[in-house]
């Protein structure tokens, strides 16, 4: 009798999506939950079943999902379709797919607060400043309640 030759091990792919509005905070499992529901409602129990998407860290503004190769393409798409996670609005955006964490951690940009001008009067209302790469500057409105997100670039922020 011949030994069985050992089980391969299934390849898994990594995406990694950017948290939007940046800056806001989610918990791990709550962006799971969030992932499986979306993925859920948009390809069926089947094919999430053979997908297995799992959150694998979630920090830094940036959330990675992991699935099985040949897979990525529809959980990029389910990805998308998140609204919210925790009662908390959100969107994730897929930035890029790769088969190993270490090549994805390269791809993350850590968000830059602009340094000295930590807020900005724009009207009569004060708005805290962040700077993104690519030149975007997002104003977020002071205060707790009706909060406004205003966008600009730095060319627009320098007119000020």
């Amino acid at each position: 009798m011949r030994p069985r030759p050992p089980a391969m091990r299934t390849k898994r792919r990594y995406i990694l999506a950017r948290i939007l509005p940046y800056g806001a905070w989610v918990d791990q499992k709550q962006v799971y939950f969030a992932v499986i529901e979306a993925a859920t409602s948009l390809l069926g129990d089947a094919a999430v079943g053979l997908a297995q998407p799992a959150v694998v860290f979630c920090e830094g503004g940036y959330v990675v999902v992991r699935c099985r190769r040949g897979t990525e393409k529809d959980i990029a798409v389910a990805l998308a379709t998140v609204t919210s996670v925790a009662d908390e609005r959100i969107a994730l955006r897929t930035v890029a797919t790769s088969g190993t964490i270490h090549a994805l951690r390269r791809r993350m940009k850590p968000i830059r607060h602009l340094s000295g001008d930590e807020e900005v009067k724009v009207g009569e209302t004060y708005f805290a400043v962040y700077r993104y790469p690519r030149q975007k500057v997002d104003l977020v409105e002071k205060g707790i309640k009706h909060q406004k997100s205003l966008f600009f670039t730095e060319a627009d922020l320098e007119e000020r």
